[in-house]
């Protein structure tokens, strides 16, 4: 699949999975269901579900390391600074030829790898983030959207990126 494709898919995941309200209760369930997915499959990923202002919700499984934890930091940033998901802005990127440097975002504090996406409320816009880090960048990024589209009990098999 083209870039230019999959970000049609990310723009369309981006505009449907949008909460109508989040609070602490959410949090912990999005990412108990992150965490129970990795426990199935003995995955090593960190889990991170905050708002701009705190953490709601993290976790680090068995054979995740702290550079794990750096790209959850990165990622976040990235999510916060330009309000789209992580692996859209990495595929934007791509498309567009250019890199984190060419928009002066040093790579020491943001990262453009799929896993972090946007916690935006109708009518208030991006307030936090859902994130993961320690699969692929791919599989990091439809976890993450699987998960919040299962709380928000939301159908996006139609726009699942294969």
């Amino acid at each position: 699949m083209s870039d230019r494709a999959d970000i049609e898919i990310l723009t369309e995941q981006e505009r449907r999975l949008v909460f109508a309200s989040l609070n602490e209760e959410d949090a912990f369930l999005i990412g108990s269901a992150l965490k129970t997915r990795a426990d199935a499959q003995n995955a090593p990923i960190v889990i991170d579900v905050s708002l701009f202002d705190r953490r709601l919700f993290y976790f680090a499984r068995p054979g995740s390391t702290c550079d794990n934890e750096d790209w959850v930091r990165r990622k976040v940033n990235l999510v916060r600074r330009l309000h789209k998901s992580s692996y859209r802005i990495g595929k934007e990127l791509a498309a567009a030829g250019t890199t984190l440097a060419d928009r002066n975002l040093a790579a020491t504090d943001y990262a453009a790898a799929g896993g972090s996406f946007p916690i935006r409320l109708a009518n208030a816009g991006v307030i936090g983030t859902v994130t993961i880090s320690g699969l692929p960048q791919r599989e990091d990024h439809n976890w993450v959207a699987s998960a919040i589209a299962a709380h928000m009990a939301i159908d996006i098999s139609d726009i699942a990126l294969p």
